[in-house]
């Protein structure tokens, strides 16, 4: 009788499958047609090479830069208006000592210029130092960037000033003639929130589009009680409000910045993209694309795919495959089925190998 109901529920479950895979192909065989436009608008070349050759070439920078913009655009264009951009190239990534601010000056100085041009006007945003006393202070990452932008070229029409402006992040900063808001690396400091001054300057922004590149909102609790327990779920509610509009990031070995394993790329309005740094004969290397992801993929999604693991469409794959060996467990070897039961319910594993170190990034 178990084995008749189990064998019905198997069947059940199996047909509903059936009827999915038929009308939608599974994940790793599908071709988006946004992709296929992206490709066309884009005309998109593939991911450089040689990123890890420092300081990076103009050309590689320009590539960004343009790849970016695009991404951006394409977002607000669609009536986005609540967007981030993370890019973690060497010469953008404050954990690496190859750290160069004026590469991320120069990615705003071409976003705000870009829609400027269309006329738009476009406020450029670094946060100030923040707290009070013994805990003022300002991110190390941050120091003197009001300055540089300031005191940068912002092109022969005298944009800034008229089209561009700078300020500081806050409800204060929001003016009724600025359209749209460039925050400049957002990010929390130890003992010093950054998000209730971006959510009041957001909520006074309303429909305007608010763009953060390189945000990092992630909690930094101090000693003196701030950014605990108490409200975290609203902070993180928040920060998960930004939706992503541009994405690049390299892997390496875990524990490492050296050699590039691969890359997830994506840019509005397309999915995630993962790829594999391989070394051609002729002694350079290329990126190949391993798999294709609807969201952001987690760490054992792209341990999955650089081991060459199947995919699961969905969880209901996932349930199949497990019912299809407790079913034949029990027909065959069931004095084990305990054991087998138990292995599978913790078949779930944490991630391990050198790719275990993602579990923190991603």
């Amino acid at each position: 009788m178990v084995f008749a109901d189990i064998e019905s529920l198997l069947s059940q479950a199996k047909r509903e499958k059936m009827k999915k895979t038929t009308a939608v192909k599974p994940v790793h065989e599908r071709k988006s047609r946004s992709n296929q436009v992206s490709s066309s608008q884009d005309n998109w070349k593939g991911i450089p090479t040689r990123l890890n050759n420092i300081p990076h070439s103009r050309e590689i920078r320009n590539y960004f830069y343009d790849d970016v913009l695009q991404a951006t655009q394409r977002a607000v264009n669609d009536g986005r208006t609540r967007l981030k951009v993370e890019i973690n190239i060497p010469e953008l990534n404050p954990e690496m000592d190859v750290y160069r601010i004026g590469t991320l000056m120069e990615l705003v100085r071409v976003i705000a210029l870009s829609f400027a041009d269309d006329g738009k006007r476009v406020k450029v945003c670094v946060q100030g130092s923040m707290g009070e006393g013994a805990l003022a202070g300002m991110p190390l990452q941050l120091a003197g960037t009001r300055k540089i932008l300031e005191f940068m070229d912002w092109g022969d029409y005298g944009a800034k000033g008229t089209f561009v402006e700078i300020g500081s992040i806050g409800a204060n900063e929001v003016d009724e003639q600025d359209d749209m808001f460039i925050l400049v690396a957002p990010q929390n400091a130890v003992g010093n929130c950054i998000i209730d001054d971006m959510k009041a300057m957001t909520d006074a922004a309303g429909t305007r589009p608010v763009i953060l590149i390189n945000p990092r909102l992630k909690d930094l609790p101090g000693s003196s009680g701030i950014m605990q327990t108490m409200g975290r779920d609203k902070r993180l509610e928040y920060a998960a409000s930004f939706e992503n509009c541009y994405f690049f990031r390299l892997l390496y070995y875990a524990g490492t910045q050296y050699p590039i394993m691969g890359a997830l790329r994506m840019t509005y309005p397309n999915g995630y993209e993962l790829y594999k740094r391989v070394d051609v004969p002729s002694g350079g290397e290329k990126y190949v694309i391993l798999s294709t992801f609807t969201e952001k993929p987690s760490s054992d999604d792209i341990n999955d795919a650089f081991l060459g693991k199947p995919r699961y469409v969905d969880y209901m794959d996932r349930i199949l495959d497990y019912m299809d060996r407790i079913l034949y467990h029990l027909l065959f070897h069931s004095t084990d089925s305990r054991v087998l039961l138990c292995t599978c319910r913790n078949r779930e594993k944490k991630a391990s190998g050198f790719w275990g170190f993602l579990s923190s990034v991603f």
